[in-house]
């Protein structure tokens, strides 16, 4: 089965220059903890978890008012439509992710895969593997820890760009 065959397609997404309690609201009105973030070509440039929100945000003091590209993770986890079901579980296993983007040309947002559509397609042996390679990334302690909050993370954390995933 391919990507395109198993994807969700009504993916809600936000813009780099919206603030947090946007992101937040729309993940609560559409029951999702992932949001991609793109710009106004719908081009993804990152994606915003209620994760990010709560570590990056609420746990640094930050007002609700912060713009998403302050706190959105940098790197994106990719597949392509006609990539194969078992390389975005790759991808979510090496990568340590629950979902993943869709990207069609010019990383234009097509669709997010999630641990449960591997589930769904019948890939339970994939998507037992991601589960498990999540919770060990969930369990570890930040790179961060010990730090007073107050205290910037070491740069380079979470700040990248580049698109990980087959091309």
């Amino acid at each position: 089965m391919r990507c395109e065959q198993l994807m969700n397609t009504d993916v809600a997404f936000v813009r780099p220059s919206e603030d947090v309690r946007r992101a937040a609201m729309l993940m609560r009105s559409r029951n999702v903890g992932f949001l991609p973030v793109c710009s106004d070509e719908r081009k993804v440039v990152g994606v915003i978890t209620d994760r990010d929100i709560a570590v990056r945000c609420v746990a640094e003091g930050r007002p609700v008012t912060t713009e998403i590209r302050e706190v959105m993770t940098r790197e994106i986890v990719a597949c392509r439509p006609e990539d194969d079901i078992e390389t975005a579980g790759r991808a979510m296993i090496r990568h340590q992710r629950s979902r993943i983007v869709c990207l069609g040309e010019h990383q234009y947002l097509l669709g997010v895969i999630s641990l449960s559509d591997l589930s769904r397609a019948g890939l339970e042996s994939g998507a037992a593997a991601v589960l498990e390679r999540v919770s060990e990334r969930e369990s570890a302690p930040p790179r961060w820890a010990g730090r007073p909050a107050t205290e910037p993370r070491p740069s380079g954390q979470g700040a990248h760009a580049g698109v990980k995933g087959p091309r």
